[in-house]
């Protein structure tokens, strides 16, 4: 059995209605693989807010070049960005473990509209500020010692299940 390359693989490309919004992902090789992640998922845009975002060349080497074909800005304030993606319809969606969160293997996309996926600090997560305005939080279950996992393996598994469902 020969294993498939990226230039003879089969799978369809597409485009999927979903913004990532990292608020103060600042890690190059997060943010590189956040870049790879995107690209693998048809994400249209990432936003990066926060003031300690470089978009230099330390990301290159976990992006494998993506940032070329992701869509993507750096904004100063993430309220403001909440804001813009709140006047043009998007269903928001922080990715964070809260009181309130519900497990993502539950959670059931019944919308149309298009889609805001929001991280958080890699070490800080999502403020309260943000979290109180968006229209879901969803967590990951976590079955071991630790509470949190890596921004990039978290929003893999996140892009995953949204876009199952998306294409179902």
């Amino acid at each position: 059995m020969k294993q498939l390359t990226h230039y003879n693989t089969n799978f369809k490309k597409q485009k999927h209605t979903i913004t990532v919004v990292c608020d103060s992902v600042s890690n190059a090789p997060n943010i590189g693989s956040l870049f790879r992640i995107a690209d693998a998922f048809g994400i249209e845009e990432i936003i990066f807010c926060g003031t300690n975002v470089s978009l230099g060349k330390r990301i290159k080497k976990t992006s494998r070049s993506t940032e070329k074909y992701i869509s993507h800005c750096i904004e100063e304030n993430i309220e403001s960005q909440i804001d813009a993606l709140k006047s043009k319809n998007y269903y928001l969606i922080a990715l964070e473990i809260t009181e309130q969160s519900q497990p993502l293997t539950e959670f059931k996309l019944n919308s149309n509209k298009p889609i805001a996926l929001i991280l958080g600090d890699e070490n800080f997560g999502i403020s309260e500020t943000v979290l109180n305005q968006v229209d879901s939080i969803v967590h990951i279950n976590m079955y071991g010692n630790n509470s949190s996992m890596n921004v990039v393996q978290a929003t893999s598994i996140a892009l995953y299940e949204i876009t199952k469902q998306l294409n179902s």
